[in-house]
């Protein structure tokens, strides 16, 4: 008959690891050499690109506004986020080390998750100061005073952090049974709670409440703002003036579009249950965050700078001073 201390010792050895497996692209060798330097050079356009963004809207006081304070923000954000996933899995590509310490595994979904939750709010935020601006130019410096706009992104930050503490916490205190491989190219909560050999009825349920509140909700701010700004548009009587507001526009649109689309299919679709495609669903999902995680980022920068005549403005005095310098 076993010991009450023997009995312990095994339910804690089944139920706890120490450290996870992640399993991303270890089956095709090939493919690894391939993403590997894919990855690396939208990694390197990422820090260049949103750096460049960041750096402009400091010194260029054409730039001191709301709109490029948070366009600041959304690049600061992405530096971070891909910061946090893409240097450990490009270390996975070209080695044979594709394990993470349980605490590591921990801290990189709680930056990840509140990364991709503040950016949710941060984007319905600039949809909002797009409708104050369109809506009601001669109050916009009124509405949106500094004290506001930077108390705005405050609260973005600062609830994302929040949302992430809580499904990171929930999603590590679960038991894991030594199952510790996980099937994709991060610590992503979904795939972790695969995991878990346990009732994840509170998880599921956070998760949805996270979902209506970092992602439908900011998503009515976008709809319900660019519905009334499409309204104020058609209405000028200016074609000059129609066409400086659908291009201030334009570039928040398409990344709204690019962000909610590939994040809505990660976190709001619902999951198959069968298991004959199960494989394909899974290696979907690693491919959508894949794009999610890297390109989304990568081109933020680039259609801002494209579709703002400011920005590229901004940008080139910057690349001219840094020349003129040396």
């Amino acid at each position: 008959m076993k010991s009450c201390k023997g009995i312990k010792m095994e339910r804690i050895n089944k139920t706890f690891v120490i450290e996870f497996l992640l399993l991303g692209l270890s089956g095709y060798p090939r493919l690894e050499i391939i993403f590997f330097v894919l990855i690396l050079v939208m990694y390197i356009i990422i820090l260049f690109g949103n750096g460049v963004l960041i750096i402009a809207s400091i010194f260029d006081s054409h730039l001191h506004t709301p709109m490029y304070f948070f366009l600041s923000n959304l690049s600061f954000l992405d530096i971070c986020y891909t910061t946090t996933s893409i240097p450990s899995t490009l270390i996975s590509f070209i080695s044979k080390k594709k394990n993470i310490s349980f605490v590591g595994c921990a801290v990189q979904m709680f930056l990840g998750f509140a990364m991709g939750s503040t950016e949710c709010l941060l984007l319905g935020m600039m949809a909002f100061d797009r409708y104050v601006a369109i809506c009601n130019p001669l109050r916009y410096p009124i509405i949106m005073n500094k004290i506001v706009y930077v108390l705005m992104a405050s609260v973005s930050w600062v609830s994302g952090g929040i949302n992430s503490i809580v499904q990171t916490a929930l999603a590590m205190q679960l038991p894991f049974c030594g199952n510790n491989v996980i099937n994709h190219f991060s610590c992503e909560i979904l795939a972790v709670l695969k995991l878990a050999c346990a009732d994840i009825s509170l998880n599921v349920i956070t998760m949805v409440i996270s979902n209506m509140v970092f992602l439908v909700l900011p998503l009515l701010v976008i709809f319900f703002s660019y519905m009334f700004i499409l309204y104020t548009i058609l209405t000028m009587n200016s074609a000059k003036g129609r066409q400086k507001a659908f291009s201030t526009c334009s570039a928040h649109l398409t990344v709204v579009v690019i962000f909610y689309g590939t994040i809505f299919f990660m976190y709001a679709k619902p999951k198959s249950q069968a298991p004959l495609g199960e494989d394909k669903l899974q290696a979907t999902d690693k491919l959508i965050s894949l794009f999610y995680g890297v390109v989304t980022p990568m081109l933020n920068p680039i259609i801002y700078s494209l579709r703002n005549k400011d920005v590229k403005a901004a940008v080139r005095n910057l690349l001219s001073q840094n020349s003129s310098s040396q």
